[in-house]
């Protein structure tokens, strides 16, 4: 109640202040203001408009007088104020007609409960636009809807929220805070709060919020008292150094206003900062998406939520703007900083479904990312570089040769590494990481790299120099002669890098299967990426290129082939999956749909029977299937019942590679989140000597949940590659290549 009559005094007042700038307004000349074209100069208009604003003038007085006599006698009963309620306020004409008025019932209560409202629409705005009616006072009736609205944006109020059962009540006073009387007036209005808190019986300690705004309302006995406390339990001062002390109010108080200099404004139209600050304007705060974040890791640090990252996000953005307009330039600090945020994420776009105002912070890194990247300040890693290089060269030679020196030997002196590292004991892979608090140094970073070891079974050759691929002329149809009829599916195939050029047995399987359901397979020609990778790791552009490249290259192969009926494309990669959904294939194959592979042979009923083996499920970040459930398909390619294994896997493409520091922390929680899946399955923590099988659909993923294999006991493998080597036979691979090599395969020049 106390609240309700603050909120009321307050709007009140607002409305009165309108009334008097109204006022000034019309204390001017407001003939000069109308547009020569709109209102003909006269004698005779001159005093048409004098006797409007005249009356207009009255209208106010009377009106602002009224409002005034309310607000100065609320207490009082409302009989004894009959000559204020004329129908101007009065709202509930039963209540308070004059013989039903109840003489207990004050004006406060009356507007408590609505039957008497303070409008200024209603008792100022329309009669004065009745007033200044027509087409030639427009411009009039525009400056009092401007008036109107500058004034109303400093209006007060106080909101309330509390705590279910325990009485604590929360008020939260919204300020602008360029605007310096509406500031002073919300202080007043705190010390008004203060004081009817502790009329009531309360503490105002009772709540959070008291080391800043509320300790010059704390009694000095408490504040002693608590003084002497701190310096006992914390005499170095290390817990909240200087808060809940003399002096620690909001003597020194910064509060930073986007709203403050009219040149921020500027700044953030011209700059990427507009439409960063856009992104992220709308975060609550709420802290939904904190479970969810892959590299929030509260035993590490309690940074990098994507809550925590967006308040992080803004800071660095006011900083921007505050150094924008000084001499000495902006710090290269922020950067550093701006970096760290942006490299604290996995793009995995797990935090858009908690968010309530739909804030996805997979977009906002790629973004700071570009940002950093278009101003040459994204941090250098030698790792990352090699990594987007692998994957931008199309030249079959140049990728033979990196997946030699890159894949083969780099694989191998990492695992070189890794086992010198753990003979000196360098790390411990069951003891939590370090807390990742700061920046970390080379020497950490090595060990961070070196810490779980890259996998061995990584195969000799591609799939396309296997299956002699590799000229970029030639479309390539794959088909079973004795099985393709004129009824037989025809699907267009994108392998992706990391199917074709690292883990060439997944796009061999892949091919494998569509080849031994008679499916009419066709495969671009050459070896293509298609741009995610780029485009996340912040390099717009280039992923842009081969985005466009990709599609226009796409369009040549339909026109090619317009004799087949493709009406699926294929995929056997998240990644390509999210990134092909942005290519428009409904225009290149009309009608077609996006399909992860496992999902197709789940609908031409593939199905493994009688295996002995169990298995466990690890859905990517980047699920690629969108059709049907991830569990759905698993349990009926499978056979059996499959757990689903949560969290990150920590590879996240390059992520590893660029900040494997962070990587270590994501790791060390998924490994937890095995062993414990483990348990639940087969009693043990390790399945060494268990056949079980850990299953993934995504390249990257098939490499960060390898390097679990020595903690865990568990063999990776990709769906795809179980089903072929179950139905197919233990020597798959070389029965495909052999059979695709004698006659399974037609090109077609492009």
């Amino acid at each position: 109640e106390h609240i309700e009559r603050i909120n009321i005094e307050l709007s009140t007042k607002n409305k009165l202040r309108m009334i008097d700038a109204v006022l000034d307004y019309l204390d001017d000349d407001i003939v000069s203001t109308i547009p020569r074209q709109e209102f003909e100069s006269s004698i005779e208009n001159d005093v048409i408009i004098q006797a409007k604003q005249t009356a207009a003038r009255e209208h106010l007085h009377a009106i602002k007088k009224q409002w005034q006599e309310i607000i100065d006698h609320l207490d009082d009963p409302a009989i004894a104020h009959k000559e204020l309620l004329n129908t101007e306020v009065v709202i509930d004409h039963e209540v308070l007609a004059h013989d039903n008025l109840d003489p207990q019932l004050t004006l406060f209560r009356l507007l408590q409960q609505r039957s008497l409202r303070i409008s200024y629409r209603r008792s100022v705005e329309k009669p004065l636009k009745e007033i200044f009616a027509g087409r030639e006072l427009e411009k009039i009736r525009n400056t009092l809807d401007i008036i109107h609205k500058d004034k109303r944006s400093s209006r007060l109020f106080v909101a309330t929220h509390m705590h279910a059962g325990d009485g604590n009540v929360h008020t939260n006073i919204p300020v602008h805070s360029n605007d310096y009387d509406m500031l002073h007036e919300a202080e007043q209005v705190v010390t008004r709060i203060m004081g009817i808190a502790e009329s009531l019986g309360g503490v105002i300690s009772g709540e959070h919020g008291i080391g800043i705004t509320k300790i010059r309302y704390l009694d000095k006995a408490t504040l002693t008292a608590f003084t002497k406390y701190k310096k006992e339990v914390d005499p170095k001062q290390v817990f909240n150094p200087g808060k809940l002390l003399e002096g620690s109010g909001l003597n020194n108080a910064y509060t930073p206003s986007l709203r403050l200099v009219q040149q921020e404004a500027i700044i953030l139209e011209a700059s990427e900062l507009g439409a960063l600050n856009s992104e992220i304007k709308d975060c609550l705060r709420c802290g939904k998406c904190k479970p969810v974040c892959n590299t929030h890791v509260p035993r590490a640090n309690l940074l990098y939520s994507p809550r925590n990252k967006i308040l992080a996000s803004g800071l660095i953005i006011e900083a921007f703007l505050y150094e924008e307009q000084t001499r000495r330039g902006i710090s290269a600090r922020h950067f550093d900083e701006m970096n760290d945020v942006a490299d604290h994420c996995t793009v995995c776009h797990k935090c858009l479904n908690p968010c309530p105002v739909n804030i996805d912070f997979g977009d906002v890194s790629v973004h700071m990312r570009n940002i950093l990247r278009q101003h040459g300040k994204k941090h250098y890693n030698l790792g990352s570089q090699l990594s987007m290089a692998f994957l931008n060269i199309t030249n079959p030679t140049n990728i033979k040769l990196m997946r030699k020196a890159m894949i083969e030997w780099g694989y191998w002196g990492q695992r070189i590494a890794h086992r010198w590292a753990k003979g000196l004991k360098l790390f411990s892979n069951k003891q939590p990481p370090m807390a990742t608090t700061g920046n970390t140094s080379v020497k950490e970073q090595i060990v961070h790299l070196i810490r779980k070891p890259m996998p061995k079974k990584i195969p000799g050759k591609t799939s396309r120099a296997l299956l002699n691929l590799e000229d970029e002329k030639y479309v390539a149809i794959l088909r079973d002669p004795k099985k393709v009829t004129d009824d037989s599916d025809s699907v267009f195939y994108f392998p992706g890098c990391g199917s074709e050029r690292l883990f060439s047995q997944i796009s061999l399987a892949t091919l494998a299967m569509l080849y031994d359901l008679g499916t009419q397979t066709v495969l671009p020609p050459g070896y293509l990426c298609c741009g995610y990778p780029q485009s996340s790791s912040g390099d717009e552009e280039k992923g842009k290129n081969i985005s466009v490249h990709n599609q226009v290259l796409f369009h040549r192969v339909a026109n090619t082939l317009n004799y087949m009926d493709i009406k699926t494309v294929i995929v056997s990669c998240g990644t390509c999956m999210d990134q092909l959904q942005k290519y428009k294939f409904e225009q290149i194959f009309p009608g077609c749909r996006l399909l992860d592979i496992h999902e197709y042979l789940m609908e031409k009923e593939v199905a493994l029977t009688g295996s002995d083996s169990k298995y466990l499920y690890h859905d990517p970040c980047h699920s690629p299937m969108k059709t049907y459930s991830p569990a759905q398909v698993t349990r009926t390619l499978m056979g059996q019942e499959v757990l689903q294994s949560e969290r990150c896997c920590g590879e996240a493409g390059t992520f590893a590679i660029s900040r494997p520091d962070i990587a270590t922390q994501v790791r060390f929680r998924k490994q937890q989140e095995l062993h414990n899946n483990l348990t639940n399955m087969i009693g043990e923590e390790t399945a060494a000597n268990h056949d079980v099988k850990l299953l993934t659909a995504c390249p990257a993923c098939q490499q960060g949940l390898s390097r679990y294999e020595n903690d865990t006991g568990l063999e990776t493998t990709y769906i795809v590659v179980e089903l072929a080597k179950h139905l197919l036979g233990k020597n798959w691979q070389n029965h495909f290549v052999e059979q695709a090599n004698s006659g399974g395969v037609e090109r077609i020049l492009l």
